[in-house]
């Protein structure tokens, strides 16, 4: 993917990740293009091996991610999306050989924590529109 394609995916991706989150009471994000380096890195390791597994970073709670393969392009997971704590994204795409696509979002701070309260102040419910 050309960097002009590749910024065009990730501001894409960014615009709706904050529709959700204006929907939920969550203020909007900032594309951060040091994870959308991150991101593209990690994109391209993933479609080289054609494994789907989170990255050390993301295990070790340094940030967010949420992963995605599929021979046709598709949204993430939602909470991510929507977390209110989150500040920043960055978006990573890469074409394995077999031509699947391999998507990588990265969150920072780090959201879908699992601790008691995290979930509640963070995942608020949708905004009416009636």
């Amino acid at each position: 993917m050309g960097k002009s394609a590749s910024k065009q995916f990730a501001e894409e991706v960014l615009q709706c990740h904050n529709e959700y989150r204006k929907k939920h009471q969550a203020s909007p994000l900032k594309l951060s293009s040091k994870l959308s380096r991150e991101a593209a890195r990690y994109a391209e390791s993933l479609a080289s091996t054609r494994i789907l597994k989170h990255s050390v970073e993301s295990s070790g709670g340094r940030c967010g991610e949420n992963l995605a393969w599929a021979s046709y392009d598709q949204s993430g997971h939602f909470t991510a999306m929507v977390w209110k704590s989150t500040k920043e994204l960055g978006v990573g795409k890469a074409t394995a050989s077999d031509g699947s696509s391999f998507v990588v979002a990265r969150y920072f701070p780090a959201g879908n924590i699992t601790n008691q309260g995290h979930f509640e102040n963070n995942v608020l419910p949708a905004k009416s529109t009636s």
